[in-house]
């Protein structure tokens, strides 16, 4: 008995519907970077070359492409920023996590800012957010392991904590923006910080 086959012109269909709707996301993408407000229908479908009609034949409303915008930006954000130097010592390790972050935040800032303003009182967004902080702290967690087993459970959560707040999105664009720090020394002062924050590293 022969499997069902689809008819390649049903493929070839298929395939440019999925191409016009991720060239829409992406429209919808360069669109935050360069303007914090949602977008209009009428910009992403010009942007993405297509008409109004093709956007909403792809996403049943704006919020819904908003969310499929923002979880593909999430998993191009995780793809850039894999986890390294895990079995380092402590300076290698501080160094290649601030350097993973600070690219992080100088590219994702404007989406994140962008995600920030707009979710609207969302669920689904506000779980994106959510999602973001929680994978923050599961890597600072995962990079500073051998630091953090010499705390007590409260203790190691309020670390985290404030791990997670010193390299939040907005603490690398007052570094940058307000104070007009170059990457290199807004990466050097993460550095410092989180050295001096961090409990002694255990003699192994």
């Amino acid at each position: 008995m022969t499997g069902v086959v689809s008819a390649p012109g049903v493929d070839g269909r298929r395939q440019r519907s999925e191409r016009t709707r991720q060239l829409i996301i992406e429209a919808y993408l360069a669109l935050l970077r360069e303007d914090p407000h949602v977008p209009t229908s009428a910009r992403i479908a010009e942007r993405a070359g297509y008409s109004v009609r093709s956007v909403f034949e792809r996403f049943p409303d704006l919020l819904a492409l908003r969310i499929a915008a923002t979880d593909h930006a999430l998993a191009l954000a995780n793809a850039q920023a894999p986890l390294r130097d895990l079995d380092g010592d402590r300076a290698t390790r501080i160094r290649s996590q601030v350097q993973t972050r600070a690219q992080t935040c100088e590219t994702w800032l404007p989406l994140w800012r962008a995600l920030i303003a707009n979710h609207g009182g969302s669920p689904d967004l506000k779980d994106r957010i959510r999602m973001v902080r929680t994978a923050v702290m599961q890597r600072l967690e995962t990079m500073y392991r051998a630091e953090l087993s010499t705390l007590e459970e409260r203790e190691r959560r309020n670390m985290l904590i404030a791990l997670e707040a010193l390299t939040d999105f907005e603490t690398w664009a007052r570094m940058r923006e307000d104070h007009g720090l170059p990457v290199e020394q807004a990466r050097a002062i993460w550095i410092e910080a989180i050295d001096r924050l961090l409990p002694p590293t255990p003699v192994s």
